[in-house]
């Protein structure tokens, strides 16, 4: 079968030719019909090890495709199902794994495409079913990415709820795949006055289509225009979905008494705080991924049209050519993979 590969450290990914997966006791066999592209993979192949995964390895932690084959002993699901992938492999047992917390299971979390051969290729094998979703009749191009650019936002989201009243305002700083279901959600979940910031004009644009009653271009300036829409006060609440020192040091001057940064973007940067450096009971944390149950909260909206990614779709053989776009921010919205493309 086709896949798209990452297989020598310093190179690209690379489509080849291996052999078709074969599901083993609880298992189950995917055929894929569409997988999404994110950053995530290329800050895997931008680091020296690897983040230590074994090479070669196929990408691809966004899938969707239709039950083809249960393993031996596998229940729970029928083949022909279309669904699409939980992607936080967690042992199962451990107290987080119990809580429906994979994603920070504490014995480590492992993923298709991190960590073990993912969906961007016509099959792939799925650990168990307790990690599929089912999604009915819902375009699985449309669906693939609900399993990290919406899973993400949601759960980040949900961590700060009670912040978002009426009356409160939120940022969201970076407009991509992730930031633009951001904006989504805030409007369907809160009733909070959304500022979204990006550098690029048209992901300001596509933060107007999805919701967000301001838009700013983001800079040192944008911080100061925050302080004045806000009568002062800063934003209850700042997301920010890059991650680098300079939007990092924009959340803080976004910022006031009480409020709360969260740190989505893997950028490598931070928010530095102290006492007499930031404002009083301010809060900062991280959000990786979400659990399960949101998952199958996120495609009941998707269902009800609530929220709706922005893609553009791949075959297999452009999907490398897609990661170059990807790096070089001419995606706006989500790239998917479709291997019947």
């Amino acid at each position: 079968m086709k896949a798209v590969q990452y297989r020598t450290i310093g190179k690209g990914p690379e489509v080849v030719e291996i052999d078709k997966p074969v599901a083993g006791p609880g298992q189950v066999l995917l055929k894929i019909t569409a997988a999404g592209l994110c950053h995530s993979d290329e800050l895997v192949m931008s680091v020296p090890d690897a983040m230590g995964y074994e090479l070669p390895m196929t990408l691809g932690h966004e899938p969707a495709g239709i039950v083809e084959e249960l393993g031996a002993g596998a229940t729970g699901i029928e083949v022909g199902t279309p669904v699409i992938v939980y992607g936080c492999w967690g042992c199962g047992v451990c107290e987080m794994c119990a809580a429906g917390k994979e994603n920070l299971c504490l014995k480590g979390m492992t993923s298709p495409g991190l960590g073990s051969d993912g969906a961007m290729a016509e099959y792939m094998v799925v650990d168990t079913p307790r990690h599929l979703v089912p999604i009915g009749d819902l375009d699985p191009v449309r669906a693939a990415s609900l399993t990290d650019a919406a899973l993400t936002p949601y759960q980040a989201i949900l961590s700060v709820l009670p912040k978002l009243k009426g009356g409160s305002t939120a940022v969201v700083l970076g407009v991509g795949g992730l930031g633009h279901v951001a904006v989504q959600l805030l409007r369907e979940l809160t009733g909070t006055r959304i500022i979204a910031m990006d550098v690029a004009p048209e992901k300001l644009e596509l933060a107007k289509e999805c919701g967000a009653q301001e838009v700013l271009p983001s800079g040192p300036e944008a911080a100061a225009e925050v302080k004045k829409m806000t009568g002062g006060r800063g934003a209850e609440v700042i997301f920010d979905f890059v991650g680098i020192d300079k939007t990092s040091e924009l959340a803080l001057a976004c910022a006031g008494y009480e409020s709360h940064i969260v740190i989505v973007g893997a950028g490598g940067g931070g928010v530095k705080i102290g006492f007499l450096s930031a404002p009083y009971n301010i809060n900062v944390s991280t959000s990786l991924w979400g659990g399960r149950a949101e998952l199958a909260q996120l495609v009941g909206m998707a269902q009800r049209n609530q929220i709706h990614i922005k893609t553009r779709t791949f075959s297999l053989d452009e999907v490398p050519k897609a990661y170059e776009l990807l790096h070089e921010g001419q995606i706006v919205g989500r790239a998917v993979g479709v291997p019947s493309r």
